[in-house]
């Protein structure tokens, strides 16, 4: 893993597509991110401070399980909903990704992990997006919350919080 990279997220979108491409190196086993992707860690590390917080989260980690995120975003409640595709221990995951109350039809999600020296490269792809606006958004909200993983799944972060 080149150290220059590790921890850098970069996320671009295709609005003419509507689709989402982003990525981060961590330094951090494969089976410590799918941890963090999959479990309420969620709440630690999915979000932008002041404005997407995340307060809950559950799930039922199977294909067909259900999972529902909420909070409060730019001081409103929200919830996110969806459901598990695909699950393919420490490799990938994949689920659908819903603002519970609104017409938009669902997008997907999709995590890929890769072990790389030293760490994972998490990629993830977004697709679905209907609404530019929605797509550029969403973009930006993938490399914030990338960053913030990465912060949360460094070695002293962990090593901390034990």
């Amino acid at each position: 893993m080149n150290n220059m990279n590790m921890g850098t997220a970069r996320a671009v979108a295709d609005l003419a597509e509507g689709n989402i491409l982003a990525t981060v190196e961590v330094a951090t086993p494969p089976e410590r991110v799918f941890k963090a992707l999959t479990s309420k860690e969620i709440i630690a590390w999915w979000f932008r401070a002041g404005v997407f917080n995340v307060t809950d989260w559950r799930g039922e980690l199977h294909v067909g399980g259900r999972w529902q995120a909420s909070g409060i975003a730019r001081g409103r409640p929200y919830t996110m909903e969806g459901e598990y595709l695909r699950i393919d221990p420490v490799r990938k995951v994949e689920h659908t990704y819903h603002l519970a109350g609104t017409p938009d039809a669902p997008t997907t999600v999709s995590y890929l992990l890769e072990q790389v020296e030293g760490g994972t490269r998490l990629t993830l792809r977004h697709t679905g997006f209907s609404s530019r606006a929605s797509c550029s958004a969403n973009c930006l909200g993938w490399e914030a919350c990338f960053e913030r993983l990465a912060e949360y799944l460094a070695p002293e972060s962990v090593s901390a919080s034990a």
